[in-house]
C-alpha cells in the first residue's frame, strides 16, 4: 500500500519561533500531522528546515532535524526527476510537499508531483492553511464569486500594459476579479502600470504581508491610486509579498 502524499501549508512571511508564530496561522492538527513525517518534498530545503523547526515548538519532530529527508522540487526540477521523488510514497512512506509560502500547487511546482501521484494511484491529502490569495479576495471587497488568479504579468512595459488591459476588458465583461502577483522588488512598478493602464473607475487592491504583523489592504479606484502615487503615499510594499486585484 502506497504512503500519502500531505499537502502542507506554509506561513506567508518570516516567523520568529519565539513568538509561537504558527498558532494562529496553521491549524494545531496540521502541525501534528508535519511533526510525524520523516519525508518532505519542498522547493526550497533551507526554507522547509525553517519551517520544521517553527512546528518543532509545540510538536517534537519524528527525528531529528538534520535526519529528516527533505527533497527538493523547483522550477529547474527535471520532469523525469518527479518519478523519483514519488519512490518513497510507493514504497508506503508517507511525504509532506511544502511550498515557499503559503499552500503547495497553487502557483507552485508541487502541482506536477500532485498530478503524477494522481497518475499512480497515490492518495493526496489536502491540508488547511494560509492562501495568499483567498486571503486577498476575502479583503478585497472585489466579486468573490467570479474570480481569475493571472500569476506574473510580462516585465516588458508593453506587454504588461497590453495585459494589463486585456485583464481589464475581460473584467468589465464578464464582472470577474483579476488577480496578479509580482515579485516584490517590483511591487512599485506593477501598481504604477495598473494605474497608468486601467480606467480611472476600476477598482485596484494591494494586499500585502497577509497574515503577518506588517498586514495591509486597501482597495481604491484607479484614480484615487493615482492621486496617491502623486503625492508618495503609496503602500510600503517593497520587496513585500504582495497580491494585486482588479475589477472593472
Amino acid at each position: 500500500m502506497s504512503g500519502i502524499l500531505y499537502l502542507i501549508p506554509n506561513t506567508l512571511g518570516a516567523a520568529d519561533p519565539a513568538t509561537d508564530a504558527l498558532a494562529h496561522i496553521i491549524p494545531e492538527q496540521v502541525q501534528a500531522l508535519t511533526a510525524r513525517l520523516d519525508y518532505f518534498v519542498a522547493e526550497n530545503a533551507k526554507t522547509a528546515r525553517g519551517f520544521l523547526k517553527l512546528i518543532a515548538v509545540r510538536h517534537p519532530l519524528a527525528k531529528p532535524l538534520q535526519e529528516i529527508e527533505i527533497a527538493e522540487l523547483n522550477v529547474n526540477t527535471p520532469a523525469q526527476a518527479l518519478a523519483g521523488l514519488l519512490e518513497p510514497l510507493l514504497a508506503g512512506r508517507d511525504c509532506g510537499l511544502v511550498s515557499e509560502a503559503g499552500v503547495p500547487a497553487v502557483a507552485d511546482p508541487g502541482a506536477d508531483l500532485v498530478r503524477l501521484a494522481h497518475e499512480r494511484g497515490v492518495q493526496v491529502r489536502p491540508l488547511v492553511g494560509p492562501s495568499s490569495l483567498l486571503l486577498a479576495v476575502m479583503a478585497s471587497g472585489l466579486n468573490g464569486q467570479s474570480f481569475a488568479f493571472n500569476g506574473y504579468l510580462p516585465t516588458d512595459a508593453a506587454l504588461r500594459t497590453k495585459r494589463i488591459k486585456e485583464l481589464e476588458t475581460r473584467s468589465r465583461a464578464e464582472k470577474q476579479t483579476q488577480l496578479l502577483i509580482e515579485t516584490p522588488y517590483r511591487n512599485g512598478a506593477m501598481l504604477e502600470a495598473l494605474v497608468g493602464a486601467c480606467q480611472p473607475g476600476t477598482l485596484i487592491c494591494v494586499a500585502t504581508d497577509l497574515s503577518l504583523p506588517t498586514e495591509s489592504i486597501r482597495t481604491l479606484n484607479g484614480g484615487k491610486w493615482k492621486s496617491l502615487l502623486a503625492t508618495g503615499k503609496a503602500p510600503d510594499f517593497h520587496k513585500k509579498p504582495t497580491v494585486f486585484l482588479l475589477l472593472a
